[in-house]
């Protein structure tokens, strides 16, 4: 069992990251015009387009593609919780 494996993103759906899409070049494509996601649900805190979401929303998979060459797993869910702390 790998780290990804063992240890789960620590996301508590807090909605955070699906208000401010419009501040990154990756998730832009997803602004409703208000930098909100506009496939986020403001009542839920959920995403309506869960099972489908882009590959950017998709935490594990995202990392597992574009980054596990380059950054260890624990380091990444490190530097996202900062990120989520600034947000």
């Amino acid at each position: 069992m790998n780290e990804q494996q063992a240890i789960k993103f620590p996301c508590t759906a807090c909605g955070k990251c699906c208000r401010k899409v419009g501040f990154s070049p990756q998730t832009q494509f997803l602004d409703r015009g208000d930098s909100v996601c506009r496939h986020f649900n403001e009542k839920t805190n959920l995403c309506n387009i869960y099972e489908d979401r882009p590959i950017v929303c998709r935490i594990e998979d995202y990392y597992t593609t574009y980054l596990s060459s380059q950054i260890g797993w624990i380091d990444f869910i490190e530097i996202n919780q900062e990120i989520c702390k600034k947000l």
